[in-house]
């Protein structure tokens, strides 16, 4: 279906994909795995023409039709609706009737992925969660759109969604390949590559350093093609603090000093609402501080994390400037040091923070994210699902710095669809159609109890736990 032959592309000095060579075939299922920067994303623009090799060759032996991509930054249109925004990619949708005609083809697509979906095809897409935004551009991949999708492109297509949809979507996968699609998926979640890919192929440095078939790889063989060591002082910033006196007790959520607090549950049920609400109670305060008593750590970078337009540098320093000011003017200097202090602490891979946010991979616009929210100083840090699109070395190196942090005196709020992140925590809440229904700590907070309380709901104790409207 693609044939990628000793593909290049540099971007002046950079060589973002050095000789990369790749042939996906009928009933493939390839995942393309590699570290944040690694040149995956430029591979895929690659083959979705988005853009033109500096070297090399990308054939398509069959033509270009049917080759679909479902990119990491969602591209939906909020303003429109469901409908509306299948209307872009598909012009043969005409006359006065077209929208009939998309709402039912964009929901036949959404129940053949994802059935039960639940999604109203008529609203408008800045109604829905990020996960049911993520669904619809899943579906709009896989919709027929005149023509039925031969080679379809997923890249981080799970990274919103709860264990549950995710595996109605590799259900899918199997079966698309299975009837002669093919797919290139891209996941920092091992256990999806290996649970769908019949092949991986692992990019380092914009070099192909790996490409065997699934079962030739084991998890531990998988990270160490990427090249990740863990550093033994990351190791040793593991270690656990004993949480001290309680310091935030809101939305029936307790949280002590150097505590990690995780909320679970199935996705869209309340946790990034309360998240929210008490990020907000904390910060709406027009009398500015030396120090914030919280910061935040959006999941969903494009509408809560990051400012486009700005240099990385900008974005980075943004939660310190009033803390390194002098006199009220912004001391360039120390903004600068500290930026390039974190640059090199959390791996951001450029070699100018002068450069635009967006110069940067989606991985590495979350480490952004997390270097802003670390460098300050607030008390309370407030994290929203915020792994999305990062890889696996990273979030280890993630995870020691934040028992790092908390070991210092620093609070955790973390929500996560990542059970195994959730794992991580000194405590969780688990919610259920928008009310605490389970509080775990210690050997409690394993799958099994976050899956049996985010499905069959528990008394709540009374004082832990609170009624909100789900998803308001």
């Amino acid at each position: 279906m693609v044939d990628l032959i000793e593909a290049t592309k540099h971007f002046g000095p950079v060589r973002a994909l050095d000789g990369v060579s790749l042939r996906v075939h009928p009933g493939d299922c390839v995942g393309l795995v590699g570290h944040n920067g690694a040149g995956k994303s430029t591979l895929v623009n690659l083959v979705n023409g988005s853009l033109a090799p500096t070297g090399g060759a990308v054939t398509f032996p069959g033509g270009t039709t049917g080759v679909r991509s479902v990119f990491q930054e969602l591209s939906l249109c909020p303003n429109l609706t469901v409908a509306e925004n299948l209307r872009i990619s598909h012009p043969g949708l005409s006359g006065l009737r077209w929208r009939r005609a998309a709402r039912a083809e964009i929901r036949a697509s959404l129940d053949k992925v994802f059935p039960g979906h639940g999604i109203d095809v008529s609203a408008p897409v800045d109604t829905l969660s990020i996960a049911q935004r993520q669904m619809v551009e899943i579906a709009i991949g896989f919709a027929p759109r005149g023509e039925q999708a031969r080679l379809v492109i997923l890249d981080e297509p799970t990274s919103s969604l709860d264990a549950g949809i995710a595996e109605q979507l590799l259900t899918h996968v199997r079966q698309f390949c299975a009837i002669g699609g093919a797919v290139i998926f891209i996941s920092h979640m091992m256990g999806e590559i290996f649970d769908v890919a019949s092949r991986i192929v692992v990019l380092k440095d914009g070099k192909s350093v790996a490409e065997r078939a699934m079962a030739d790889f084991t998890r531990q063989g998988l990270v160490d093609a990427m090249g990740h060591v863990a550093t033994e002082a990351a190791a040793e910033a593991a270690a656990r603090a004993v949480p001290g006196d309680v310091v935030l007790n809101a939305e029936g959520l307790e949280a002590r000093r150097g505590e990690i607090v995780g909320l679970s549950g199935l996705a869209g049920h309340g946790q990034a609402a309360a998240l929210a609400r008490i990020y907000l109670a904390r910060t709406s305060d027009w009398r500015a501080t030396r120090r914030g008593r919280a910061v935040f750590v959006a999941g969903d970078r494009p509408r809560d994390g990051v400012m486009p337009l700005w240099s990385i540098l900008s974005n980075m320093s943004i939660s310190v400037l009033a803390r390194d000011s002098r006199a009220g003017l912004v001391d360039r200097s120390t903004e600068r040091a500290v930026a390039e202090d974190w640059r090199r602490r959390i791996g951001i891979r450029t070699d100018n923070l002068d450069n635009l946010l967006l110069s940067l991979s989606g991985g590495n616009q979350q480490k952004v994210l997390f270097a802003r929210a670390l460098a300050s100083d607030a008390e309370v840090v407030i994290m929203d699902d915020p792994m999305r699109g990062v890889d696996v070395g990273t979030k280890q190196d993630v995870y020691a710095m934040i028992r790092a942090e908390a070991a210092k005196g620093r609070t955790f709020l973390w929500y996560s669809t990542e059970t195994e992140e959730v794992c991580q925590c000194d405590r969780v809440f688990v919610f259920r159609n928008g009310v605490i229904s389970a509080e775990l700590t210690g050997t409690d907070i394993t799958e099994e109890k976050i899956l049996e309380a985010s499905f069959e709901m528990q008394e709540p104790d009374q004082n832990k736990s609170v009624s909100h409207e789900a998803g308001t």
